[in-house]
């Protein structure tokens, strides 16, 4: 059971972080979870409104993420030395350091809390400064120091006499020249010398061309000019460095100082955030009390559009008139009511208040909870074989065995998920445990006698959301003190449903008296439209009456031997024919023969195919017996297949 996510206060979190600069701000709103403690709560909660105000007043503050600077000074505590680039990144949070104190001595004359914190922050002016006069675009600057700053002349007027010298080559010996200018390869500066002349100037070749026509020469002229340079960068490095390794040693005394300056913006970073986030959503600072009440006016949830947003007025454990506080809330209503919305409401503004943030309401009054418990939505897990009511009742269990008169409750649709009868029982069984462990609940329901329960039983009541009957539109807003109802009968009578249709159910539900109290519209029995039928297949057959493939005195090819035959006799009812080949004839299945030739291509029409198929005397025999009587008699042999 993961309440924050149940009522979404993850994603409040997620809109939260977004609003923090640092990363350690970031993880302590990951972390963030009720209080317990009163005096806690009550400084927590100051601290919201005071960043609020201030925030109002001047603006949002100059806050920087540190993460990076705290690596920087872990490695200046071990001693090392520490690049421009990391000086630099030291510098801009002092900065931020020095320009953070200035935002909050302004909120001083608007007598902030907050503003005081300025106190604890060090802007290390000294070690700012120092930084920002040697350290510029990430190099040490020329101005560093007056060594530097000689040395890097020196090596400026020794880079000009190298570049002199190689022109003065050029001029000297133009006729050996592939160009009029000096280049460079490797960092050195050459020559271009056509090939030919390679040997008359006195260097190093250090290049060529692509095509090899053109060598590059470092002139030895130029050679003490190189010692010269290549000394002043190593005592130019030597500087560097020893200006680099002081600039580290302040950074690793001040760290001391740094980590309380980090460790205050981190905190004024999650206080400001707490603010930001109060803006954004238009809250208000919550009351908070002890005595188990809560009031909201115009609540909303935080997450939901405030255009099409219905605010909500509630109450819990008001004491009316002398009479016992409400502990318990039942509510009733229309699917799609905003029932579910409601109870998440009431239970993300306790949660929020609880958790040192404003409340988005108009006005909240909220006592401190020792456990925020729900069980919403359906919790079915194919993968853990959970149904929905099976993962119903493992979260109402959890729920009933941390309960305690402490408590917020909720539970939606309870009992639901099984046999109405049957969870009707076990849901009533569920209420008459949280009526006892004296906590706060809310429940929603359909079951009437859910709702009769609540009548029944003192520190009980109904609610109801309210619906429209006559636009079929919940109204998002709930009625305590009267129980609802589903207006299933009327949303579907408005839809169409045909009133005898509607009379039955009625009927089946509250008995053939309740049919008095309903009214529907004359809603005509419901007409049959013409549907699509299911098409059945039909099997092919093989009957050669139906469909025949061959007749008589077709060319076939007969597989698998690859003989030419005639069709004798066309396929019967079992798909086999028989055929003539080579001056037998023989059985055969269909699948096994080839149409090579119709008949009607081979033979001219009304052809005597007794001519191919008979020997000459079963013909003679067979033209007598067409004649007269005869004793003659057709002898046929079996033929074998």
């Amino acid at each position: 059971m993961n309440t924050e996510q149940q009522i979404e206060f993850d994603k409040i979190k997620e809109i939260w972080a977004q609003l923090a600069v640092t990363g350690a701000a970031k993880e302590e709103i990951a972390n963030t979870s009720v209080i317990l403690d009163e005096a806690e709560l009550n400084v927590k909660l100051r601290e919201t409104t005071n960043s609020r105000e201030m925030m109002e007043k001047l603006g949002n503050p100059p806050l920087q993420d540190v993460t990076e600077v705290r690596k920087i000074l872990t490695e200046a505590g071990k001693g090392a030395c520490l690049t421009p680039y990391q000086l630099e990144r030291v510098e801009k949070v002092l900065v931020a350091v020095e320009r953070l104190k200035y935002y909050l001595a302004g909120g001083r004359q608007y007598e902030n809390p907050l503003a005081y914190y300025d106190e604890n922050l060090d802007g290390l002016n000294d070690l700012r400064e120092n930084i920002c006069r040697q350290i510029r675009c990430e190099e040490v600057d020329d101005h560093a120091s007056n060594v530097l700053y000689d040395v890097r002349t020196r090596m400026i007027h020794a880079e000009e006499n190298i570049k002199q010298k190689a022109e003065q080559v050029i001029r000297n010996n133009k006729d050996c020249m592939a160009d009029t200018f000096y280049t460079l390869r490797n960092g050195r500066v050459c020559v271009p010398v056509k090939k030919e002349y390679r040997y008359r100037i006195d260097g190093t070749v250090l290049d060529k061309s692509a095509t090899g026509n053109t060598v590059f020469i470092e002139p030895a002229a130029l050679g003490k000019y190189y010692e010269e340079l290549q000394l002043l960068r190593v005592e130019e490095e030597n500087e560097v460095y020893k200006i680099l390794y002081t600039l580290s040693a302040l950074v690793s005394d001040a760290i001391p100082a740094m980590e309380e300056n980090i460790r205050m913006m981190e905190k004024l970073d999650f206080i400001f955030s707490k603010g930001k986030l109060s803006i954004d959503l238009d809250c208000v600072e919550p009351k908070i009390n002890l005595e188990r009440r809560i009031v909201l006016k115009e609540a909303r949830h935080p997450l939901m559009d405030r255009k099409i947003n219905v605010p909500l007025d509630f109450s819990l454990g008001v004491d009316e008139k002398g009479r016992k506080p409400i502990r318990g809330i039942i509510i009733t209503g229309p699917n799609t009511g905003g029932k579910t919305v409601s109870i998440k409401t009431v239970m993300i503004n306790a949660y929020m208040a609880q958790c040192g943030l404003h409340v988005p309401c108009g006005e909240a009054d909220i006592c401190m909870n020792s456990g925020y418990l729900c069980d919403i939505g359906d919790g079915q897990n194919i993968s853990e074989n959970l149904s929905t009511f099976s993962a119903h009742i493992e979260n109402v269990l959890e729920i009933l065995r941390k309960v305690n008169r402490e408590s917020l409750v909720i539970m939606d649709e309870l009992g639901s998920g099984t046999d109405p009868t049957e969870g009707m029982g076990i849901a009533t069984a569920i209420l008459e445990e949280l009526r006892k462990s004296g906590a706060d609940f809310l429940v929603t329901t359909h079951y009437p006698e859910i709702k009769e329960y609540a009548a029944k039983h003192e520190g009980i009541i109904n609610a109801r959301m309210t619906f429209d009957r006559g636009t079929l539109m919940p109204t998002y807003k709930m009625v305590i003190g009267e129980a609802g109802e589903s207006c299933a009968f009327y949303i579907a009578d408005r839809l169409g449903m045909p009133e005898s249709m509607l009379k039955t159910a009625v009927e089946a539900a509250y008995g053939r008296e309740a049919l008095k109290t309903y009214s529907f519209g004359k809603n005509a029995d419901i007409s049959k439209s013409e549907n699509r039928k299911v098409q059945r297949y039909k099997k092919p057959t093989n009957n050669p009456k139906l469909s025949p493939q061959f007749s008589i005195g077709d060319s076939v090819m007969v597989y698998p031997d690859k003989k030419i035959g005639i069709v004798c006799e066309p396929e019967n009812d079992k798909g086999v024919l028989r055929v003539q080949i080579a001056g037998r004839k023989i059985w055969i299945n269909q699948k096994r023969v080839k149409l090579h030739v119709k008949a009607e291509e081979l033979y001219p029409e009304d052809y005597d195919f007794s001519i191919i198929f008979d020997s000459v005397e079963n013909r003679k025999k067979r033209h007598d017996m067409e004649r007269k009587y005869t004793d003659e008699v057709i002898v046929t042999y079996p033929e074998y297949k």
